[in-house]
């Protein structure tokens, strides 16, 4: 099983002072937390896309191409690139770039976004959204899969004898599909046979059980090798030395963020009850010390049949000296016992 991290690019913010943090500030923080996960052996790391003043992040591919220069094992990849309102002929070019500086090591994550700005922003309208997705999916894996395209769509002009370049460094980039809890969604990335990410951010995990059943015979049933099937799960996360000392530390951190997020969408404000059966056995949060992120991780992975964790680490931007600290911890003690621990 790969053991990676998942980020959205928070910046931090002070609602006591006004005070927010420049993505100029929070950026160059960023370069340098992947290049120690690089250090310390982490299998991968994925940015997010994101328009909004609360994130960093509007194009992961330039995050991902500032990292490849300061890396040199470390997967790299998005968490996700909102397909449904890019072109994805540029994006394909854009990581092909990336796969280039990066002597091969880029992934691409695809994801129908869970929030909308770039809906608007990029002129889509929103009664398209699942046309869009289905379609721009579509014809990312035809250019990863053929060197020259010809190709009809109902959202673009089309596509007749054309080669994109450059070519990347791997035959084909890797492509997942992030999912919530949509069951098409699932589905679909089995029909295709592509890797999934189950983002579980809420609730007992064991509830995403059928979901997982569904993925894996929608793939077996449409003929894709069983050896090559992969599945992830992207959730909260935070590690430090002390158990109950981190979880205290990082509650207001993540609380204010999740209120942030839960403004637009009338969520009740995030309690403290909320945050520790969220940290409990059948919790969906990995916040605390080695031991417990080491014991959650196998459950999982025992339960679902994981091929990757990613741990998201950076909701509502704890501080840059706690996020070194807490990818130093994953690296060197919980990413090595839980590894020891399956190959036995």
């Amino acid at each position: 099983m790969e053991l990676g991290i998942g980020m959205f690019g928070d910046v931090r913010i002070d609602e006591k002072t006004g005070y927010i943090q420049t993505p100029q500030q929070r950026l160059a923080e960023i370069i340098e937390e992947v290049k120690l996960m690089d250090e310390v052996g982490l299998d991968f790391f994925g940015i997010g896309e994101h328009h909004r003043p609360d994130y960093a992040v509007s194009s992961p591919e330039i995050v991902l191409a500032a990292a490849a220069t300061v890396t040199k094992n470390i997967k790299l990849g998005s968490a996700v690139s909102v397909i449904s309102s890019t072109d994805p002929v540029k994006l394909f070019q854009d990581f092909s770039m990336v796969d280039n500086l990066s002597n091969g090591r880029v992934e691409l994550m695809a994801g129908r976004g869970s929030f909308i700005e770039s809906f608007p922003l990029y002129g889509y309208d929103m009664k398209d959204y699942e046309a869009l997705f289905d379609e721009k999916l579509k014809l990312l894996i035809t250019l990863n899969n053929n060197e020259v395209i010809n190709w009809r769509g109902n959202f673009r002009m089309p596509i007749h004898n054309q080669t994109i370049y450059p070519r990347p460094v791997q035959e084909q980039i890797p492509m997942w599909v992030a999912v919530g809890g949509t069951t098409s969604s699932v589905i679909r990335a089995g029909k295709l046979g592509l890797p999934i990410m189950f983002a579980i951010i809420g609730g007992d995990p064991a509830n995403f059980m059928p979901l997982f059943e569904v993925y894996k015979q929608a793939y077996l049933d449409n003929g894709h090798d069983e050896a090559k099937m992969q599945i992830g799960v992207h959730m909260h996360s935070f590690f430090g030395d002390d158990n109950q000392k981190v979880a205290d530390e990082y509650f207001p951190i993540y609380a204010a963020q999740m209120d942030r997020i839960g403004k637009s969408r009338n969520w009740p404000p995030y309690q403290r009850n909320q945050y520790d059966f969220g940290r409990s056995e059948n919790g969906n949060l990995v916040i605390g010390d080695a031991d417990l992120a080491i014991d959650r991780i196998l459950k999982y992975q025992d339960m679902f049949g994981l091929t990757r964790f990613s741990a998201h680490m950076d909701v509502g931007a704890p501080k840059h000296t706690d996020m070194l600290k807490a990818i130093e911890i994953y690296g060197t003690k919980i990413a090595p016992k839980v590894k020891e621990a399956l190959n036995k």
